[in-house]
């Protein structure tokens, strides 16, 4: 009986946390996809950032569905979401094309980095209403890794522009009804 009984404890508390198991492999996807651009690992840095989404996308339905939503796991999913769509992204389209730039190029990359954390802060401080405001980062990372694979075709100052539409639609104020 007590084995049982340890057992059925076990299987509690993992399940408590397996939310935060995706998040935290969402989050690790994310870091060695910053590591392998830093690498010039661009191609497989753009599939991990992929690939981070879908974690990104099961975290929150596993927390609802066993029903182990929490305040830490919300906080860990922005903290993760910086990473893996803020960071990695920004990090792929400097290594990919904006570091030609220069100094604007450095600017913008770091400027869509802070619009992706104010727009988390953001959604962390405010009550759920079905409803983000501002493009959420999720959506920001996929669309700019996205743009990774037109380089070949697109202009190197499209970039430019696609990063700051991008940080500027994250910061905004209007509403997009949640899915």
């Amino acid at each position: 009986m007590f084995l049982l009984d340890v057992f059925d404890q076990t299987v509690k508390k993992l399940k408590a946390q397996t939310a935060n198991v995706i998040t935290l492999t969402n989050l690790s996807l994310g870091g060695f996809a910053i590591v392998l651009s830093l690498h010039g690992n661009l191609r497989l840095s753009l599939l991990l950032i992929f690939i981070a989404a879908l974690a990104d996308r099961f975290d929150g339905m596993v927390a609802r569905k066993f029903n182990i939503e929490s305040e830490l796991g919300k906080q860990l999913d922005s903290m993760s979401d910086i990473i893996s769509f803020g960071v990695a992204p920004a990090l792929l389209l400097y290594q990919g094309v904006l570091q030609d730039f220069g100094g604007p190029g450095s600017f913008f990359t770091v400027f869509y980095i802070g619009c992706g954390a104010f727009r988390l802060a953001r959604f962390n401080i405010t009550e759920s209403n079905g409803y983000f405001t501002g493009l959420p980062i999720t959506a920001a990372g996929c669309l700019a890794t996205l743009s990774f694979l037109a380089i070949p075709y697109l202009p190197a100052q499209t970039y430019l522009f696609i990063i700051i539409i991008l940080s500027f639609l994250m910061v905004g104020s209007f509403k997009l009804k949640k899915v």
